[in-house]
């Protein structure tokens, strides 16, 4: 496999555009295209019941996001296909999805299909074939360095970054992608106005932030029918039960509302979710303060370049629209060890936290458990799961 030479932009590339659909990969097809690349539009086909997924928005799975991708293709004057990955979707994706919370964990089923779908499958087919490099419309950044090396960074607004959900790929995988939204200042609004000015009927659509592969958008009744009912008990900090529930899959930590209790607390204050324990189909839930989270120990790092040498300080991303946090953390025995200047609420098990050098993405891992901090003068144990 070829990597680019440097820098890329010198010399027309030959750049598979994945089309969800939807008004950004859209855009970022076009300006590819105007940029003097020869480009070809895909379109990826991600379920074997397309109906079945959602519709009405930007989700990427549908019938109607499949023959829109096609109609922007046709105006943007580039070829256009539509790739089956329906079944490596459901393997390394929707599969991972219901497995990780049958464990009691909180997945992130878009850095996954960005991981396993536009950055291996289809990237490994697209270069295979002997395209250049896959183009997206990610709001991020891919800079050349002097010597060649390619980072990630985040994207030129902040406001739009989308870095954390590509913090997953490595450095060859960067080597061969292109973000052509990344690097400008305009407003969502204006994007749209451009897509709109180039006679593309996407201009319009409206966004989605739902998981597009349920097609109603109950995260909690698609598991259920994946995991079946499983009645259990809610329990409080000391152990008592004041509440029951259908299946401890249905919560997340953190979680605040929808949990029907049926004690309330003593000093009358909300309750949280503090644990999911699936072995004994248990849910634990406390004040907000029995939240904060002092350290982590996050698993599969994947880094974009060099991995960090030593303990050294960072800013953190915890989620997909989260603030920055500075930290402190370094690599022993193959784990990220992370450990926060203040202490941060709401971290579950399997949200992926993204380590940032400034605006360059460091790497990424799966966080696999958590260090409590201390509340009502006791030490809370670590979550694990």
């Amino acid at each position: 496999m070829n990597d680019f030479p440097h820098p890329p932009e010198r010399r027309r590339l030959r750049v598979l555009a994945a089309m969800s659909g939807g008004v950004d990969s859209a855009v970022a097809a076009a300006r590819a295209a105007e940029a003097g690349h020869d480009v070809t539009g895909v379109h990826l086909a991600l379920s074997a019941n397309p109906q079945s997924f959602r519709t009405g928005a930007r989700g990427c799975c549908t019938v109607e996001d499949s023959r829109d991708a096609r109609r922007a293709a046709d105006v943007i004057g580039i070829p256009f296909y539509v790739w089956d990955l329906a079944e490596r979707f459901r393997e390394d994706v929707v599969a991972d999805f219901v497995a990780e919370y049958a464990a009691g964990r909180t997945p992130n089923p878009c850095l996954r299909c960005n991981e396993k779908i536009k950055f291996a499958a289809l990237l490994d087919k697209a270069l295979a074939l002997g395209f250049d490099a896959v183009c997206t419309g990610h709001y991020a950044t891919v800079v050349t360095r002097e010597d060649g090396s390619r980072e990630l960074h985040r994207a030129s607004d902040a406001a739009k970054d989308q870095s954390y959900v590509l913090g997953v790929l490595d450095e060859r995988q960067l080597a061969h992608a292109m973000f052509p939204l990344g690097d400008t200042l305009t407003t969502k609004d204006e994007i749209r106005a451009e897509a709109a000015r180039r006679g593309l009927a996407v201009a319009k659509k409206p966004d989605s932030h739902d998981i597009c592969f349920i097609a109603d958008g109950d995260t909690q009744g698609f598991l259920a029918k994946s995991l079946g009912s499983a009645e259990g008990a809610i329990v409080d900090e000391t152990g008592a039960q004041v509440g029951t529930h259908e299946g401890a899959f249905g919560f997340t930590i953190g979680q605040r509302k929808g949990l029907r209790l049926g004690i309330p607390a003593d000093d009358g204050k909300p309750r949280y979710v503090l644990d999911i324990s699936p072995v004994d189909n248990t849910v634990t839930v406390g004040p907000v303060e029995a939240l904060d989270v002092t350290a982590l120990t996050a698993i599969r790092p994947r880094w974009c370049g060099t991995p960090p040498s030593g303990a050294a300080a960072y800013t953190a991303q915890l989620r997909a629209h989260g603030e920055d946090v500075p930290v402190t953390a370094e690599v022993v025995g193959g784990e990220l060890r992370v450990r926060f200047a203040d202490p941060v609420r709401g971290i579950a098990p399997g949200q992926a936290v993204v380590l940032y050098d400034g605006t360059r993405v460091v790497g990424s891992a799966t966080i696999a458990t958590t260090d409590r901090a201390t509340t009502r003068n006791q030490e809370k144990p670590s979550v694990t799961v």
